[in-house]
């Protein structure tokens, strides 16, 4: 076997002298580039200043996506019976709503809407109650409806009847027709408070503070936005 010649040490010396060199020169030419490119990025941000909310936007969206997909299931999973629309639906729209919320009032026309333009549409509603203690107790009622087969009918009813009290959650859940003695037992499962406590776990986590909010395949909105922008939504989750 051949051997390689012995190099002496000042061979040696010259070499390592040389590797520091080219390694001080790349470096150094690595952070003049990164300050040119910090440079070049703060110059435009300074000379196009409306890009830095879009930007920030386009963040916001990536994250919101990302929670969203992580807790995919746990949102399209209703509470037994808190389902309006098409319970068999493939699209499934959420709703984070509160029945004290005017903006809420204000969706059911545009969510009732959406139901008649698409057959194929579910939508699961998440009660986040966090306006009042009286809207806590409506959610509660909302949810013993639903473990009766008439959730649709009090969630109308009570957003018809106006703002949360005794005397409305009691009218609404007459017109729904609830059976107050099963709705009592209800109530004090534990399983309801359970399911609030999620809800306002989930909207946390979404980054939502404020009701109506909603949820439709990997994209999240904030306040009532409007039936345009929720339909154009349902359709982009339709043909994902």
């Amino acid at each position: 076997m051949t051997k390689a010649p012995a190099r002496s040490p000042s061979t040696l010396v010259l070499l390592l002298a040389g590797t520091i060199l080219l390694l001080t020169g790349a470096i150094g030419g690595w952070m003049f580039e990164s300050r040119r490119m910090a440079q070049a990025v703060r110059t435009t941000l300074l000379e196009n200043p409306e890009i830095l909310p879009e930007a920030m936007e386009k963040l916001r969206e990536r994250e919101t996506g990302k929670q969203v997909d992580a807790l995919a299931d746990k949102l399209t999973t209703p509470f037994p019976g808190a389902v309006l629309g098409n319970p068999q639906g493939k699209v499934t729209l959420v709703e984070f709503t509160d029945f004290a919320c005017t903006y809420c009032r204000a969706s059911v026309a545009e969510v009732e809407a959406l139901i008649a333009a698409n057959p194929d549409l579910r939508v699961v509603v998440r009660e986040m109650p966090i306006l009042s203690p009286q809207s806590a107790e409506a959610a509660r009622m909302g949810l013993a409806a639903a473990e009766q087969g008439k959730y649709a009918a009090f969630h109308k009813a009570m957003f018809a009847a106006g703002r949360p009290d005794a005397r409305t959650i009691a009218a609404a859940a007459q017109a729904a027709g609830l059976d107050m003695e099963r709705a009592r037992k209800a109530i004090a499962n534990p399983a309801i408070d359970a399911e609030l406590a999620a809800n306002l776990d989930h909207a946390r986590q979404l980054g939502f503070d404020g009701t109506p909010s909603w949820v439709i395949g990997d994209k999240a909105f904030s306040g009532a936005v409007g039936r345009d922008i929720l339909q154009k939504a349902i359709a982009e989750a339709r043909e994902s």
